[in-house]
């Protein structure tokens, strides 16, 4: 349904069904991680997507999670990436460096491919902050890499 007449307008689509999703996940902070991996597959089958068609790689850190999610979007075999991690402020300058560095790296994967990625490094104050957005955002994150695989394939679809 379009909002104004004799403009097309793409339809949202969390249809999952048929769409292969590469998970990227940190290992530092695992507990926060693996809440975060946790709700984002649960996520996933409920819009459809098969176990077939998911794979996670585990990375030491938010900084070394680019560099797999670029050798994914390379390979061809995924339609939509999710960048799964937590960096939690501590004393020093790194949090910051980590922060920035992933995201827009992240983004330059994304650009330079043109293979969506669902941002899911969450970065938090404290451990409890983590916690509390562990769940909504690794749901949010499954969500945003089905809706983006599939408005990607409807603009493809159109340039043919």
């Amino acid at each position: 349904m379009s909002r104004f007449d004799n403009i097309h307008e793409y339809d949202n689509s969390l249809a999952g069904n048929g769409l292969a999703v590469g998970i990227v996940m940190s290992r530092f902070n695992l507990p926060v991680c693996e809440g975060l991996l946790s709700a984002c597959v649960a996520e996933l089958k409920r819009l459809g997507v098969a176990d077939a068609d998911m794979e996670i790689a585990n990375v030491p850190g938010a900084l070394e999670i680019p560099l797999v999610l670029q050798t994914m979007a390379s390979s061809g075999r995924f339609d939509a990436l999710v960048a799964l991690g937590a960096v939690i402020r501590g004393d020093t300058y790194h949090f910051e460096v980590v922060s920035n560095d992933a995201c827009r790296a992240i983004m330059e994967v994304q650009l330079d491919t043109g293979i969506p990625i669902a941002n899911g490094i969450l970065t938090c104050d404290t451990d409890e902050q983590a916690e509390v957005r562990m769940q909504p955002k690794g749901t949010d994150c499954a969500q945003a890499a089905i809706e983006m695989a599939n408005l990607q394939k409807a603009l493809k679809a159109v340039q043919k």
